[in-house]
């Protein structure tokens, strides 16, 4: 398995807790390498979405200083653009669909200054289990 190629000394616990009659430390090495194991498959899918363009580092000052009435938007939580489809605009207010799900965007989370980034960009946190816009910014449709 990936766990013991990435990590020799997991094989070698690993043996060591089969040839052992003792259960404990069968049950702990189980464990342990279960562990190992969710660990590397958590690290492998979670990547974070950073709202900094790195191919227009000039940007970055800007993304820095956004904020909303709710506060810094890149101090606590991690931005990403939203695609077209994702995101729309009716009567003045904002809502947006995240992990298929459409959230309305409160209006102390909206950004109204200029969007320099030209695409549409949100903020969201999660908040046990439910999330919530802290940021929103929306770009130019099309």
């Amino acid at each position: 398995m990936l766990a013991e190629k990435c990590f020799p000394v997991l094989e070698t616990f690993k043996s060591h807790a089969a040839a052992d009659d003792n259960s404990i430390v069968v049950s702990t090495a189980r464990f342990v390498l279960a562990t190992m194991r969710s660990v590397l498959i958590v690290l492998l899918l979670c990547t974070p979405a950073f709202a900094h363009d790195p191919e227009h580092p000039e940007l970055n000052a800007w993304f820095d200083s956004l904020r909303s009435s709710k506060g810094p938007c890149c101090s606590f939580a991690d931005g990403f653009a939203v695609n077209d489809v994702d995101w729309e605009s009716k009567d003045g207010h904002y809502r947006v669909r995240l992990q298929n799900s459409w959230i309305d965007v409160p209006d102390d989370a909206l950004i109204t200054e200029p969007n320099r980034a030209g695409r549409t960009m949100v903020w969201p946190m999660l908040f046990n289990g439910e999330t919530f816009i802290r940021c929103f910014i929306p770009g130019s449709m099309g």
